[in-house]
């Protein structure tokens, strides 16, 4: 292999050369003594032509500090391309660093090694993989089975449900596992409401304990052949306990009085109950009994639904987890399941404003509103 010359090399060989031409010497007579070819002593010529020793190493040392700086300038404009895709992209978890650098590896043609030291994140990261818990497979069956029969609960009321029964998971668990099986409930546009000017309305006139201020509405659905079914839903504003919810194909004045009557015999009759102004509830027949009751009534505003809040709200419960998710054959199925519903709201479905507490739990925290006693809150779970 042939040796490579060095600049002072190549440059006391041309001063030969020059000498060996003023002694008539030819080129190919040259070359042949310099053991070169032609090609490359005019080459050397070109480059370092009336050059000294010093001059050439010099420039030598430039050209390679030249290349030197062109590799830097492209290294940093490449870096630069790579933290441009990084700042589009957030990376909050091991799991999407190990995919943008795997990306940005593959796209840019680098090591990933050179990846990380420019995104900044430690090459150990690439290389650990989370191992999942033993207890993982059976937990997210347990999850996949409440969402089953609870498909519009989220993964914060899921987290309760599951605490409840027994496991120990905190509620950033859930929520990577909610995520990562692909779960989510989908939001409904919500209309505008105003506050209201009657007093009667929630927002202006609240419930201050259990059984001071009830509200109580209508409903509507159908069986599977058709027919119309009217529900009948009674609701403790303070607790948010469901105290009733009855089903028919009509309900008059006279099943709404026999309704109430029941619930005034076991839990007292409370201070006021709120309602609109249906024609159920502004007959003779129940201002009379509830007068006789000493209940005082609060009728809200004609055309201001937003003003009865508690009973819309659970009204919205009622059609989102069970009206819309269950078909009735009958009038006596459409009873039966209601009075199941209404059972597993009371006591197992978590209610977020009361702290993730069932009604039922609150409720009995909280004595009834002529009681001395005030409402003892416990803390939130978790």
């Amino acid at each position: 292999m042939q040796k490579r010359h060095t600049p002072e090399q190549i440059i006391q060989k041309l001063r030969l050369a020059e000498k060996l031409q003023s002694e008539g010497q030819t080129i190919a007579q040259v070359c042949q003594r310099l053991g070169v070819s032609e090609q490359t002593f005019h080459r050397w010529r070109n480059q370092y032509g009336g050059m000294k020793a010093d001059e050439a190493r010099r420039l030598k040392e430039l050209e390679a500090e030249n290349v030197r700086l062109k590799r830097l300038v492209a290294d940093l404009a490449l870096d630069k391309q790579m933290l441009q895709e990084v700042v589009r992209k957030k990376i909050l978890t091991a799991a999407a660093g190990r995919a943008i650098v795997a990306e940005l590896a593959a796209t840019f043609d680098v090591s990933q090694r050179r990846v990380c030291e420019v995104v900044g994140l430690h090459r150990s990261t690439m290389r650990q993989r989370p191992a999942p818990r033993e207890d993982e497979a059976r937990l997210v069956e347990a999850m996949l089975e409440l969402v089953g029969r609870h498909p519009r609960y989220g993964y914060r009321r899921i987290w309760v449900l599951l605490v409840r029964a027994g496991w120990r998971v905190n509620r950033k668990r859930v929520s990577r596992l909610w995520k990562a099986q692909g779960l989510r409930v989908p939001r409904k546009i919500r209309k505008k409401t105003r506050l209201g000017q009657l007093a009667n309305g929630c927002s202006r006139y609240r419930a201050e304990g259990k059984d001071h201020v009830w509200c109580w509405d209508f409903i509507h659905d159908r069986t599977t052949s058709g027919s119309t079914l009217k529900v009948l839903s009674v609701l403790d504003e303070y607790t948010r306990e469901c105290l009733a919810l009855e089903v028919g194909r009509s309900m008059g004045s006279r099943e709404v009085i026999g309704v109430l009557a029941e619930l005034v015999e076991v839990r007292g009759a409370p201070g006021h109950i709120r309602s609109d102004n249906g024609p159920e509830f502004i007959a003779g027949a129940i201002r009379d009994w509830l007068a006789g009751a000493g209940v005082g009534t609060l009728y809200v505003e004609p055309g201001s639904p937003w003003e009865n809040g508690y009973a819309e709200s659970f009204h919205s419960r009622v059609r989102d987890e069970f009206l819309g998710v269950e078909e009735f054959a009958s009038v006596t199925e459409a009873k039966v399941l209601a009075g199941q519903w209404r059972r597993e709201y009371n006591h197992e479905r978590p209610h977020s404003s009361l702290g993730y507490k069932t009604p039922a739990e609150y409720g009995e925290l909280c004595p009834r509103h002529d009681s001395a006693a005030r409402c003892r809150v416990e803390d939130t779970i978790g």
